[in-house]
């Protein structure tokens, strides 16, 4: 029987079981095609004790975040936009300057660290993924490649502890929360501050986020669970702000326990608040999510059987995680949807994993002229949509699935 990573209860009720799926970022090369390809379960789990989200680990990070993994930050213009943003706001409110230093835990391409360093501050990114390491790198961005956790924190304390630490979507891409939330005890200065991003539980389950559960997502966070998770290693949450990031995110501000100088903000028990109101504080709160995702399994088939019928031509826009779960829990292959684009080049000429459907570059789409492009990264639906507006010119509508399928005007 599985047990919660947090707290070690076992494992007995389901949150919602998408079946088996492969890993969602192994694209395939044209000679995996004929290759065995393995697939884990994709079942969720909700701790009765504390609460957590989770799904039990299948593979260990070193096999998923290695030097062929697939997401580069800097491919999204909006998500460059929201990190910008970030540093200008830290670096005011918390007084950041050359003396000193700002560390970020899955630092990526340094997407985020780049707007620290033109402004001046010393910065240290620490990834695990070489490939994604070397392209910082390669932006004069500081990158230990390695994983964090407790040992890595203690190996750089010396020469490294963190006026700020940053933490984008990786809270929940860890197998070991309790060791990876140690490091930022111990590497955090006594007066520094860690902010954490994450996709918030609350929206993933009232407006039908189940896509983004896939296998590097270990942990699906709420502020209760979060909170107990911190508290256990001696930190405290101090501010919550609520962003419209990867479907509607947390970012939580915090700092060590002892550190009275930055008292909890409301924003704290607001959404605490609205949390309670949506039952997140029992287990029943978790325990009908399960219908609404097979709700949109079946309208998503509905559509695409009716188009093929009808002679309609669909492709995909976007090779995102969150689309191969969507694809393979609705079992959807190229017959449905002939082809997806993407704007990373890494992708180009590789496949989809499991579904087997190809990648090609976004002039494709200009090309065939399809009847309906399927936005599957709908996190960037307005990005999307301006970006492809040509579309539009011969008739083309965008169909966006998550969290009811809507075909746009």
């Amino acid at each position: 029987m599985p047990t919660c990573r947090f707290c070690a209860a076992p494992l007995t009720h389901t949150f919602v079981d998408l079946g088996s799926s492969p890993i969602a970022n192994d694209y395939l090369e044209p000679e995996d095609l004929s290759r065995m390809e393995p697939f884990y379960p994709l079942h969720a789990y909700v701790c009765a004790q504390c609460l957590l989200v989770q799904l039990p680990p299948v593979q260990a990070p070193e096999s998923l975040f290695n030097a062929e993994y697939a997401y580069f930050s800097s491919f999204s213009d909006s998500w460059l936009g929201h990190a910008r943003a970030y540093a200008q706001a830290m670096i005011q409110r918390f007084r950041l300057g050359a003396g000193s230093r700002v560390v970020e835990v899955a630092s990526n391409d340094g997407y985020l660290l780049q707007y620290f360093r033109t402004a001046g501050i010393p910065v240290l990114g620490i990834e695990p993924a070489r490939n994604c390491a070397a392209a910082a790198l390669a932006k004069g961005i500081p990158t230990e490649v390695r994983f964090f956790g407790a040992a890595t924190a203690r190996a750089l304390a010396a020469d490294s502890a963190a006026d700020l630490m940053a933490a984008n979507n990786v809270l929940a891409h860890v197998p070991d929360i309790n060791d990876f939330v140690e490091g930022f005890r111990i590497l955090l200065k006594p007066t520094g501050v860690a902010t954490f991003e994450f996709p918030h539980l609350l929206n993933l389950i009232q407006r039908n986020e189940f896509d983004t559960i896939y296998h590097e997502h270990y942990s699906y966070l709420s502020l209760h669970a979060a909170r107990q998770v911190f508290a256990a290693r001696d930190l405290t949450i101090f501010d919550v702000e609520e962003l419209p990031s990867h479907g509607g995110s947390l970012r939580l501000f915090v700092r060590h326990a002892g550190n009275a100088a930055l008292p909890v903000a409301p924003g704290v028990d607001r959404v605490a608040a609205k949390e309670r109101q949506a039952g997140l504080d029992h287990l029943a709160g978790y325990l009908d999510f399960a219908p609404k995702a097979q709700k949109v399994k079946r309208d998503l088939l509905k559509f695409l059987i009716a188009a093929k019928e009808e002679g309609k031509t669909v492709v995909g826009y976007g090779a995102p995680a969150k689309g191969n779960t969507l694809l393979n829990y609705c079992g959807i292959r190229a017959d449905l949807l002939a082809f997806t684009v993407d704007r990373s080049p890494y992708k180009h000429g590789r496949y989809l994993p499991g579904t087997h459907i190809p990648i090609h570059p976004p002039e494709q789409i200009m090309a065939v002229r399809p009847d309906y492009v399927l936005v599957l990264p709908w996190n960037l639906q307005a990005e999307i949509v301006e970006q492809m507006h040509a579309v539009r010119a011969w008739g083309g509508r965008f169909v966006v699935p998550i969290p009811e399928l809507k075909v746009l005007p």
